[in-house]
């Protein structure tokens, strides 16, 4: 399948862009991490710690995922180092870490895929509100320097680091303001085997997209699955 198969329309050309991760040293952030670099990107995983960076790099590329270019780097230098640079860190600390990189990530494509979320015993998941609206909103207004796209939602970290999952089969909904970035993003989720990238609406429309994911968690609670999303007709 080519890219634009995989995507669903005449998007730009992605495959020399090299892809930062804050936050990746957690599950999602390594998993999109591994899809990217085996899709032929370098890919740099950030954390506060840069060797803590290096040794979830270094476990990534063992065993059967040798030989990706995976690398791992404080934050500032991983932002600092990227062309394009998702954000995959926990909540609480999205707003703090977001202010700490204003100058790294001037001028840069940051894709946002936190979802506020908060836990009840008993009840499950639920979506949190924000002040500025959603998670990437809040990224927005933070970044005023930074073309802010939200994506990479609803993808499963476990099915991400599966080295038996060959292809995700799944949508990827883009948000964003700027056409040229989320066509980009689009394009940068078609890179990956079985994942396609749709348009989803401008970046006010962020929040139930980002909400969404606790109803996804409740149905993987009930059908022990992974789901995802098909958009269909498109």
């Amino acid at each position: 399948m080519t890219e634009q198969q995989n995507t669903g329309g005449d998007l730009p050309d992605v495959s020399g862009l090299s892809i930062g991760i804050l936050g990746g040293t957690g599950d999602q952030g390594k998993g999109l991490a591994r899809r990217f670099a085996l899709a032929g990107h370098r890919v740099t995983l950030g954390s506060r710690k840069a060797e803590r960076a290096q040794a979830a790099a270094d476990d990534l590329t063992a065993g059967a995922d040798a030989g990706l270019t995976i690398t791992g780097a404080d934050n500032a230098d991983a932002a600092g180092r990227s062309d394009v640079v998702v954000v995959a860190v926990p909540w609480d600390g999205h707003r703090a870490l977001l202010e700490s990189l204003r100058d790294e990530l001037t001028g840069k494509i940051v894709v946002d895929c936190v979802n506020p979320l908060g836990f009840e015993k008993g009840k499950g998941a639920f979506a949190l509100p924000v002040e500025e609206g959603s998670a990437a909103q809040q990224a927005a207004a933070v970044l005023t320097g930074s073309r802010v796209v939200a994506a990479f939602h609803h993808v499963s970290a476990k099915l991400l680091l599966d080295p038996e999952v060959e292809g995700m089969e799944l949508d990827v909904l883009v948000l964003g303001d700027d056409r040229e970035a989320t066509d980009l993003v689009q394009a940068l989720a078609g890179r990956i085997p079985g994942m396609r990238g749709v348009y989803g609406g401008r970046l006010h429309n962020a929040h139930q997209v980002e909400a969404l994911t606790a109803n996804l968690i409740s149905i993987n609670r009930r059908y022990k699955a992974h789901a995802g999303l098909r958009v269909t007709d498109v």
